[in-house]
């Protein structure tokens, strides 16, 4: 699917972005103008509470459209992280638009992509609902296969709706 993607993504003008670890794309509140798709490296969407808390929305990952649910939105509703080193393309957001009207084979391609995502987001939703870090770990490497490395466990914490401490001890417990 997102071979698909990036091959209509492909015929867009876009413009190709670096940014270092830690640095921001966009934050909320800043108007959309573009559309991203991350090219390498990791960027992750958090959302902010008032009582401090995060949380993740999305972890992009080389040839993931970024925000996607931004496309109509005049702000974005949180914020882009670059959790490693990493390049994006930036497509116009009414290249974009454009595209999607003028073009049904476009259209059709973006749908899917869309479809696919809401199936991902219901199964964050669904971990999220599980009462322990057990459960949602089990839950969360049935459909992963394997943990990460080690020094992305704080992203997988977040993910996972629980404290990196209560993760990493959920880990040695396992002995992975």
């Amino acid at each position: 699917m997102i071979a698909i993607m990036l091959e209509w993504l492909s015929l867009l003008p876009r413009k190709q972005l670096v940014l270092a670890g830690g640095a921001y794309l966009f934050h909320r509140g800043d108007r959309i103008r573009t559309m991203f798709v991350v090219e390498t490296g990791s960027i992750t969407l958090t959302r902010h509470g008032k009582s401090g808390a995060s949380l993740v929305l999305q972890r992009a990952q080389p040839g993931s459209v970024l925000a996607e649910a931004s496309l109509f939105a005049t702000t974005y509703h949180c914020d882009a992280i670059a959790d490693m080193d990493a390049t994006v393309l930036a497509v116009p957001r009414s290249d974009f638009l454009r595209q999607i009207e003028t073009s049904p084979q476009f259209a059709r391609a973006w749908a899917m992509h869309l479809s696919q995502e809401v199936r991902v987001a219901r199964s964050r939703a669904e971990i999220l609902s599980l009462r322990t870090v057990a459960e949602r770990l089990d839950a969360w490497l049935a459909d992963k296969d394997a943990l990460p490395d080690k020094g992305t466990w704080k992203t997988i914490a977040a993910e996972l709706g629980t404290s990196p401490e209560a993760l990493y001890r959920e880990i040695a417990r396992r002995r992975f």
